[in-house]
């Protein structure tokens, strides 16, 4: 038997701090353009960012096997599952966006990926709150 439970706490751990941390660096190139390291921030972020897409699908899969397959739910796991559907979509699309575009965005694309970007930390968070609430409040 799988111990979905512990599997689904180890693994979504990896998918939050990563996309924080990746989307922080974005945010800090930007802001300290004008130093020669904002560059190796948005490399940093590059990586980031991709290795959470990929760790977000065990996360993804481990969590829809905890849950039986409900992929809604009510309650504490319905708010978890309203914000980390958004989540994993994003995450995925920005990370095939800086896949195929590279540092090779316009101004215009920089600040759309950014708001995306910001968008996404403040689903993958919001869901991990809920998270936290279904283990620790038993919800």
């Amino acid at each position: 038997m799988i111990p979905w439970e512990q599997l689904h706490g180890a693994m979504t751990h990896f998918p939050i701090a990563l996309l924080l941390f990746s989307a922080a660096c974005d945010l800090a190139s930007v802001v300290l353009h004008k130093f020669t390291f904002a560059r190796e921030l948005r490399r940093v972020s590059f990586y980031g960012v991709a290795v959470s897409a990929i760790a977000s699908v065990g996360a993804v899969v481990s969590g829809i096997a905890l849950t039986n397959g409900n992929m809604w739910g009510r309650g504490d796991l319905g708010w978890h599952h309203r914000f980390i559907w958004p989540a994993f979509g994003l995450l995925v699309a920005l990370a095939v966006w800086r896949l195929i575009v590279k540092d090779a965005m316009s101004r215009a694309g920089l600040c759309v990926y950014l708001v995306l970007m910001v968008m996404a930390s403040g689903f993958i968070a919001a869901a991990g709150y809920f998270g936290g609430e279904l283990v620790l409040g038993g919800g």
